[in-house]
Parts: structure tokens; C-alpha cells; sequence
């Protein structure tokens, strides 16, 4: 019957795109955050930290235009709960890329930790996956790479957590500035929540898997 049920469906033409637009803007936002932070020229970094800017910003837009395609729309390609679920989650992930990227810049940390550009390569794997993903809803026909995204970002989160605890640790240890500590301590910590907001997001992209593949 649900298979029925989709051939007579007409076909969406409002929210696949703007998924899939959100889904291209947090790969781009992330890989500005991995320039910002594997170059040490000052310049070069506001210039990029500027541009995760310009992109958290278009994200929210196409955040609305979806709230706002909701508010409008009477059929919807799945649940409405879980559009605005996938929504938020995504956003989430925007919104604190651009916090550690605004935290960097608003502290005027000099020298980074080491652990940030491992943390913002795997934070870009995560959302150039949970982008693969997103494409994949259009018509559920590889689920399995889905199901395989999931498990990736989640595998990918713990890889997060140790990297940033390691690194917390370690500051512990070696900083004698005690600014200096809670600044970099700061910035770790939000890049590390921005894979835990990946994952709620690919938790999100499962719940829907279930429920319609």
C-alpha cells in the first residue's frame, strides 16, 4: 500500500530542494571552518571565519523558507514532525560551526590547538555525509547508504569525543595561562557539540529512514 501510495503522490517540488540546499550550505559552511583553522595567516582566517558568517546566515534562510513551506503546504513528502525535526537538527549543526568559528575570532586566539583542524576535518566528513544523505530522500532508493551515513557519523561522533577530551586533558597539563586554557577549552568543546548535533541530525534521517523506506 505505501508503495501505491507514493506512485500517486505528486511529486515534491518544495521541500527536496530546500533539503538539499541546507544540505549544501553545511558542507560549505564546514569546509570554510577547516580553511579557518588550518591557515595561521590572521587575515586569510578573519576572511574565512567571515564567510562561515555569510553561510550561517543563508542557512537560516533556507530554514524559514521550510518553516514557511509548512505553514503553507498540505501534502508533504514525510511526516511535518520530522521535516521540522531534520530542519532544526541541521540548523543546529550550522549554528555551532559558527560558534566555534565566531569564538576563534571573538577571543583572538593567536595559536590554535592542534586538535581543532582534526576536529573541523572530521566535523567536514560528517556533514559532507549527512549532505549524501539528504540527496537520498528524494526517493528512498538507496537506503542503505543512509543506514551506512548513520552509523558513520555516529562512529564518527565518539572519534569527537575522544579527540576533544584528549585535548582538554592535555591543555590541563601543559597551559600555564589560565585565559588562555578556557579560551581554547571553549572552542574545543563547541566544535566537539557541533558533531553531537550531526549526529541528532543523521538520528533524525534514521527515524525518517524507518518510517518511510
Amino acid at each position: 500500500m505505501n508503495s501505491v501510495f507514493n506512485f500517486f503522490s505528486p511529486k515534491d517540488k518544495i521541500f527536496q530542494p530546500l533539503f538539499e540546499q541546507a544540505g549544501a550550505n553545511l558542507v560549505k559552511i564546514a569546509e570554510a571552518l577547516v580553511a579557518a583553522v588550518n591557515t595561521s595567516d590572521t587575515e586569510a582566517r578573519k576572511a574565512f571565519i567571515l564567510e562561515v558568517e555569510r553561510l550561517e546566515q543563508a542557512g537560516d534562510d533556507i530554514t524559514h523558507a521550510i518553516f514557511l513551506g509548512l505553514e503553507k503546504s498540505f501534502i508533504t513528502p514525510f511526516d511535518r514532525e520530522d521535516i521540522h525535526a531534520l530542519v532544526s537538527s541541521l540548523d543546529d549543526v550550522a549554528d555551532y560551526i559558527y560558534a566555534s568559528a565566531m569564538n576563534i575570532s571573538l577571543y583572538n586566539i593567536k595559536v590554535l590547538n592542534k586538535a581543532m583542524p582534526d576536529l573541523a576535518q572530521l566535523l567536514l566528513e560528517m556533514c559532507i555525509d549527512l549532505n549524501s544523505a539528504i540527496a537520498e530522500l528524494r526517493s528512498f532508493k538507496n537506503t542503505k547508504l543512509i543506514a551506512e551515513v548513520c552509523l558513520r557519523i555516529n562512529n564518527g561522533e565518539s572519534q569527537a569525543d575522544q579527540l576533544c577530551n584528549t585535548a582538554v586533558a592535555a591543555l590541563f597539563g601543559t597551559e600555564l595561562n589560565a585565559i588562555e586554557l578556557i579560551k581554547q577549552k571553549d572552542v574545543l568543546q563547541t566544535l566537539e557539540m557541533a558533531t553531537d548535533k550531526c549526529d541528532d541530525a543523521a538520528n533524525v534521517l534514521e527515524s525518517i529512514l524507518i518510517k518511510n523506506a
